[in-house]
């Protein structure tokens, strides 16, 4: 996986989180330094956390699926990326536009916005990944983002949550889909 592939899943991967910040961002009157560090630090260490977890259980099973791996890449990020439309197209309230930065909210939010992270990190193991620069990759991006999304949520509102979650899964949908085609020989390029 180069770089810039890697760029763009950990922004397709961000992305739920980012739209959390927004809307956190849109329910603080004033927004701290400590603020954006701990909405930061929540989503950006579980973005980074659940692939590892995924790559462990993908590695116990790589031997196994070795031959349908870009199959299984393929359908899990269209999944995640078709559920992160859907959401974006709805109007669901998942409880997370409350000023709330206390521990229990903070986790729910967390593990809940990094759930595809963890099919993300399944799909690394079939894909042979260096795990460590990816998953640190994905964590300092997610980090960086949701601080920005704290910022233009306190800013401008409500309006970019659900563009920031269809953009994510499209990107995901289109990552998917490459490896798909890569493995296939289909891709032109």
């Amino acid at each position: 996986m180069s770089l810039i592939e890697l760029f763009i899943l950990a922004i397709g991967l961000s992305m739920d989180a980012f739209a959390v910040s927004i809307c956190k961002g849109l329910s603080m009157q004033k927004v701290s330094v400590k603020k954006y560090l701990i909405i930061g630090l929540y989503f950006g260490i579980f973005q980074a956390g659940m692939p590892i977890l995924g790559y462990a259980l993908g590695v116990q099973f790589k031997d196994y699926i070795t031959s349908i791996d870009h199959w299984i890449a393929f359908v899990l990020l269209a999944a995640i990326g078709i559920n992160m439309i859907k959401e974006s197209l709805g109007d669901d309230e998942e409880g997370s536009c409350n000023d709330s930065l206390d521990m229990k909210t903070m986790l729910l939010l967390a593990i809940a916005t990094s759930i595809d992270a963890l099919a993300v990190g399944v799909t690394f193991a079939f894909l042979s990944v260096d795990i460590v620069p990816a998953v640190s990759f994905i964590g300092i991006t997610t980090f960086v983002l949701s601080m920005v999304g704290v910022k233009i949520g306190n800013i401008f509102g409500e309006k970019f949550k659900a563009k920031a979650e269809l953009a994510g899964g499209i990107i995901l949908i289109l990552m998917g889909l490459k490896i798909l085609l890569e493995h296939l020989n289909l891709l032109p390029f």
